[in-house]
């Protein structure tokens, strides 16, 4: 298929005005009228060509909206890959896959932590009152930690704090003070009894593996259930 000649009109009114000029005509109304239709094709040129330019930053600006809505289409679904659609925190793949990150180049304090006696609230109160105390304890969490560490939903009421570069005895510290925080003041989307929480730490060094870490930081969370709950145990 031959290509097609976008300009094949002005093209013939550029050669037959070439062509009177070559040609040393004597008659001044021959270069008038070369010039003439040179003038209307530059006319019809400069119109088209102002159409097109129109046009192309029409479709230039609609093809930025659209990158921009992909881009923001890609973002929502990349965090809400990793995120817990009830409380935002990341969700248990997430938080495990930081963890691993964070154990290649530090050490790394784990904190577990479960609501303690949760399905009696769920049963008494009705589970949009359990969805409101998670969201609450989530908050309470993310306050007193003010920045410091990542936190995860895990499971149901289950819950995994990462403290990278901090000591076991600081972790218990900053667990002692978030346990502190969702006992001493009621929630209010339950005013009526308290909630508590139950934690188990462990510490591992740079390059220890996660799921060690993690079964230990769990076995110390069976301690302080078993312990009367409501406490923080360390990995021994």
């Amino acid at each position: 298929m031959s290509d097609v000649d976008l300009f094949e009109a002005e093209t013939a009114v550029l050669t037959r005005a070439t062509q009177v000029v070559a040609s040393g005509a004597d008659e001044p109304e021959q270069y008038r009228q070369a010039l003439e239709e040179l003038v209307k094709s530059y006319g019809r040129l400069m119109r088209e060509s102002r159409r097109l330019i129109a046009r192309s930053d029409r479709t230039e600006r609609e093809l930025n909206q659209l990158n921009s809505k992909l881009q923001q289409l890609t973002d929502e679904l990349d965090y809400k890959a990793r995120h817990d659609n009830l409380t935002g925190a990341l969700n248990r793949g997430a938080i495990f896959e930081r963890a691993h990150h964070f154990l290649k180049t530090t050490s790394l304090s784990l904190v577990v932590l479960d609501i303690d006696f949760f399905k009696r609230i769920n049963d008494e109160f009705g589970h949009p009152t359990g969805d409101a105390v998670i969201r609450e304890l989530v908050n309470r969490l993310r306050h007193t930690l003010n920045g410091e560490g990542e936190v995860g939903r895990v499971g149901g009421e289950e819950f995994t704090i990462l403290l990278p570069g901090v000591s076991l005895d600081a972790a218990v510290v900053i667990a002692e003070e978030i346990r502190l925080a969702i006992v001493q003041e009621a929630f209010p989307c339950l005013p009526s009894r308290p909630v508590t929480s139950s934690f188990g730490i462990s510490w591992s060094d740079v390059g220890a593996d996660f799921e060690d870490a993690y079964a230990r930081a769990d076995a110390a969370l069976y301690k302080a259930k078993h312990g009367g709950r409501n406490r923080v145990e360390r990995d021994a």
